[in-house]
């Protein structure tokens, strides 16, 4: 009886050990390695398939059949409360595999809330549509670089997921100002968008979002021209902006910017080839921002060393990495001239 019960103490003591180390690694540990440890022994295997924490990640990302695999590992209990699916690049996935997932799987999903697609490109409007159906406390959904998904894909996500907060529609290039209205109705607590060229979308699309998507943190507008003052203008009702990427907005003027300067929070703030912006615009930035720490003026011919002396008295404290190639109006200086005008600057890109 001694040695039965000293055993069975050693076992729970084994037992606490390795869920306590599964528990600080599991969440770093590749999940190909963490399928593996279920490899070396019943006794191993037992012990952590009934650790639900472990399970609560499918990681597919740049894998081959990857949708052989998904509906393989929802079949599976140790997965049934998943709350996040990582299909980045992978390959070998496409809508009859969600369909299936649908049809096999319905109770898998409940608990999502974090589904990346990104350059799932065989993905069209039906798969989102039987994803989505089953999975109605997602939260975050992201689907860059896919030329399948139209509105019709939008719509199907708001109205079977109310709670996204963060999404990323870059390069959905087929997403028009309806998929604009139907976010600003339904995601008026989204705190992350990403809209990077996302071509079809016009001012009056992305105004309806700024009108009423007031909590947004970061927003990126990447590669996207054609929007004028009209709609940069009103960025500026988001209080709480964090981030913003303007790379490339062609129309932005010195007065869109210094109305943008009222996002007073801004960290980070890319405004490459922003070319009709000159020191006025990016003064006005840093007498209002100054806690910005990421700055790109990259290609901007008109801005000069006056707005690198108002930058270092505004937010020498903060900028750790900025980015003047190209601006010809400012001299050229060395890593120990830039370190006397932002001493945090850790990464800085002067033109040559």
């Amino acid at each position: 009886m001694e040695a039965e019960k000293l055993r069975e103490e050693e076992e729970m003591l084994k037992r606490e050990i390795v869920l306590t180390v599964m528990k600080i690694v599991s969440t770093r540990l590749p999940q190909r390695d963490l399928v593996t440890l279920l490899l070396v022994s019943p006794w191993l295997y037992r012990t952590l398939v009934s650790y639900p924490s472990i399970w609560l990640t499918i990681d597919l990302r740049e894998m081959t059949n990857a949708g052989d695999r998904l509906l393989a590992a929802l079949s599976l209990p140790r997965y049934r409360q998943v709350k996040q699916i990582n299909l980045e690049f992978a390959q070998g996935i496409d809508d009859k595999h969600l369909e299936l997932v649908k049809k096999k799987c319905r109770d898998a999903l409940s608990n999502l809330d974090c589904l990346n697609l990104n350059g799932c490109q065989k993905i069209s409007d039906k798969g989102i549509e039987a994803i989505t159906s089953i999975s109605p406390k997602l939260k975050v959904f992201s689907i860059y670089w896919n030329v399948r998904v139209t509105d019709i894909g939008i719509n199907h996500l708001v109205k079977n997921c109310t709670h996204i907060v963060d999404l990323n529609l870059s390069g959905c290039k087929n997403l028009t100002d309806k998929s604009m209205q139907l976010v600003a109705e339904t995601y008026q607590e989204l705190v992350s968008l990403n809209l990077t060229r996302c071509v079809k979308i016009t001012d009056d699309g992305l105004l309806q979002v700024l009108l009423k998507c007031s909590s947004l943190l970061s927003l990126n507008l990447y590669a996207l021209s054609s929007f004028t003052d009209k709609v940069y203008r009103n960025i500026s009702l988001l209080a709480n902006l964090r981030f913003l990427d303007l790379c490339g907005a062609q129309n932005l003027s010195d007065e869109g910017l210094a109305l943008i300067a009222k996002c007073d929070k801004l960290v980070s703030l890319n405004l490459t080839w922003c070319v009709r912006i000159t020191d006025s615009g990016v003064i006005a930035i840093a007498n209002s921002c100054t806690s910005l720490e990421f700055l790109s003026l990259f290609g901007i011919v008109g801005v000069t060393d006056k707005s690198l002396e108002t930058l270092s008295k505004t937010c020498s404290n903060t900028i750790t990495t900025l980015d003047v190639n190209g601006c010809i109006g400012i001299k050229r200086r060395s890593h120990e001239e830039l370190l006397q005008l932002f001493p945090r600057l850790t990464c800085f890109k002067v033109h040559s």
